[in-house]
């Protein structure tokens, strides 16, 4: 698990983006399987960096859950002190880009005017959904974070670590191959960076690729 580990942490620091957050204008919650997302967009709150929160995801990718992403998250956000009053829904996405379009669309809606938002997912999604928001919300200035925890300290287990890595593969994969689609803007990787993360689908982690 050594070389995994070395490889892997190459790519996580890759996609960091270690952003100095400033005020914005919401805090944009991009709904995944991992709560502590939640948490940290309602850190943000707390420390004013924005007056509401923004909570998007549906459940259509994963037909175990029984209510919305951004619902789950939401109840978790209100229940660690934030106002529901202070919470926007978006229900219905099933990946990055709708997260982006359907935000837009439910805030156009609201006659909401957004200029500065501070995006927040996991960890090693910080660059692609940076370079989603950059490319399909070309009009906001953006701000990216994660729950601040390091690489050896985010799985809770070998299968949850395991299973992290592969998704964390998929979306450096992502990095490039969405670019190519039209999803994303351009990201320079290193060679050290992409060196990393083929040898890590040598190893196996190969079941998130983009198909």
């Amino acid at each position: 698990m050594e070389e995994v580990d070395k490889y892997a942490k190459i790519i996580w620091d890759y996609m960091l983006m270690h952003h100095k957050l400033e005020k914005a204008d919401i805090i944009f919650v991009l709904g995944c399987n991992d709560l502590r997302v939640a948490n940290r967009a309602s850190e943000l709150y707390k420390e004013n960096l924005a007056p509401v929160i923004m909570c998007s995801g549906g459940n259509g990718w994963d037909s175990r859950l029984l209510k919305p992403e951004a619902d789950i998250f939401s109840e978790r956000i209100i229940s660690l002190g934030v106002p529901k009053e202070k919470i926007i829904l978006e229900q219905n996405s099933k990946n990055t880009g709708e997260n982006i379009l359907f935000t837009k669309k439910v805030l156009r809606e609201k006659g909401i005017d957004v200029k500065k938002i501070i995006a927040v997912q996991k960890p090693f999604m910080e660059r692609r959904v940076f370079a989603a928001i950059r490319k399909q919300w070309p009009e906001v200035e953006v701000m990216v974070t994660s729950p601040q925890i390091p690489y050896k300290n985010y799985p809770r287990n070998l299968d949850f670590k395991n299973r992290n890595i592969n998704t964390m593969i998929g979306d450096f994969i992502r990095i490039k191959e969405y670019t190519k689609l039209g999803f994303q803007i351009e990201q320079e990787i290193p060679d050290e960076v992409w060196q990393a993360g083929q040898e890590l689908i040598k190893l196996g982690y190969n079941k998130r690729l983009p198909k």
